[in-house]
């Protein structure tokens, strides 16, 4: 028996939708995000709604960027969505089985059945801001419901990772020993498997990777490196956010 749903990734840049038809992606949409919280969920139900009339109701997954607890985006640095139950709004406006999910945690779902496969990692989304998520003993840790926020521990005079991630953007340098700085505290933290990096600025490709991993050398403290790759899944987020009903 298939497997079908809509599945959604809403990031600061861009918000994906699909259909998932046994973890497959089919009829992909992406579009710009907009800037204001009603045209932001115009284009979700609009784009959801086209989903559900060209292939039935079904039940629907969504990745999104922020701190989310009990369904509630409880805030979201690139999405103004504060303190909204996304959950809530999509079930009344269509009647079905609504699971959501932080976008990076959905991610490291996907590189744990999909990707790398490892029991204990965890993975950073570099784009419009950092994101993270944690595999520990092969199951998602959220500690209390919201832990996982990798991008928001602090390096230096005060800020955290992904207020100097944004800041060096422009400089490719600047943004590798950032990364690099923050991969390594992560990894004296955890001491994991691998380390996955997904999201835009992958695009840059082995060259960024490299530099990544040198810096992270440098600053590690353990005694042993992890490998420290780029996820090999094509939109991980939205293969994530279909593994929510798993």
């Amino acid at each position: 028996m298939q497997k079908e749903m809509i599945v959604a990734d809403m990031g600061g840049t861009h918000m994906r939708f699909a259909l998932l038809k046994n973890h497959k992606v089919s009829d992909f949409i992406e579009k710009n995000t907009p800037k204001t919280k009603e045209k932001i969920l115009s284009l979700l139900s609009g784009e959801i709604k086209e989903l559900i009339d060209k292939n039935g109701k079904m039940k629907i997954g969504i990745a999104c960027a922020g701190v989310i607890d009990k369904d509630v985006i409880r805030v979201s640095p690139n999405l103004p969505l504060k303190n909204f139950n996304i959950k809530e709004y999509i079930e009344n406006k269509f009647k079905a089985d609504v699971k959501i999910e932080n976008d990076a945690n959905c991610v490291a779902l996907a590189e744990a059945k999909f990707g790398v496969r490892k029991k204990n990692f965890f993975i950073l989304t570099l784009g419009t801001g950092i994101g993270g998520g944690i595999i520990i003993d092969g199951k998602l840790y959220k500690g209390l419901g919201s832990g996982g926020e990798l991008g928001h521990i602090i390096l230096n005079k005060g800020k955290d990772f992904e207020y100097h991630f944004k800041r060096a953007k422009s400089n490719i340098e600047k943004m590798s020993q950032v990364a690099g700085q923050g991969i390594a505290s992560l990894i004296s933290v955890f001491d994991p498997e691998v380390v996955v990096i997904s999201g835009g600025f992958t695009n840059l490709g082995n060259p960024f990777l490299s530099k990544i991993k040198n810096q992270a050398k440098k600053y590690n403290f353990l005694h042993r490196m992890p490998e420290i790759k780029f996820s090999e899944i094509e939109n991980p987020g939205l293969i994530g956010a279909g593994l929510l009903f798993d």
